[in-house]
């Protein structure tokens, strides 16, 4: 998604958020993700400004103070930037991928199954299983913070049972354009 994104070229416009627009939002991110209201205030405090960045190919990038916080594809989940997710890993679902993997996630590939069920992955018990369609922190074996943010293809128990296939589709990883931008 943003693996050719460029501030000069990609961004169609920018309009501050309308105060009700924000507040939906707001209820939209909390219930979206493993986060208390408190903690979204830090991140997003009540009274500053959200600015919405339309970008090609129906991408919505909200901003504050020009920092990306989160961003959205269409009318689909709202996912936090990797910088938010590095502050709070807590807010989305782990997965974690093997070692194998690394270089193909570094590199904007989609998680293929193997990866993800192998000795040195990880996918939640099935106590706490996903289910498809479900906005994932994507996690490298031997390393502390996530290395990209992903949509499950298929949910996790389906994942062990498979073992074929996308499980994980890549939204944005370390190192993409995203992660470049400091500021819009």
């Amino acid at each position: 998604m943003f693996k050719k994104f460029s501030t000069s070229t990609d961004i169609a416009g920018q309009t501050p958020v309308k105060t009700s627009v924000q507040r939906s939002l707001r209820t939209t991110v909390l219930s979206q993700w493993k986060i208390e209201p408190e903690t979204l205030d830090v991140i997003w405090p009540k009274k500053e400004g959200l600015v919405h960045v339309k970008c090609r190919e129906h991408l919505s990038i909200y901003t504050v103070h020009g920092e990306p916080i989160f961003f959205q594809h269409f009318d689909g989940p709202i996912y936090p930037t990797l910088r938010v997710l590095h502050k709070y890993p807590y807010i989305l679902p782990m997965v974690r991928v093997d070692r194998g993997a690394i270089r193909f996630l570094l590199a904007g590939a989609h998680m293929m199954c193997p990866g993800l069920t192998s000795a040195g992955g990880y996918l939640p018990p099935p106590g706490e299983a996903l289910a498809a369609e479900t906005p994932v922190a994507i996690h490298a074996e031997g390393k502390e913070h996530a290395v990209g943010i992903g949509i499950t293809k298929m949910g996790s128990e389906e994942m062990r049972k498979v073992n074929k296939g996308v499980g994980v589709e890549t939204v944005t990883y370390l190192g993409d354009d995203l992660w470049a931008v400091q500021t819009i």
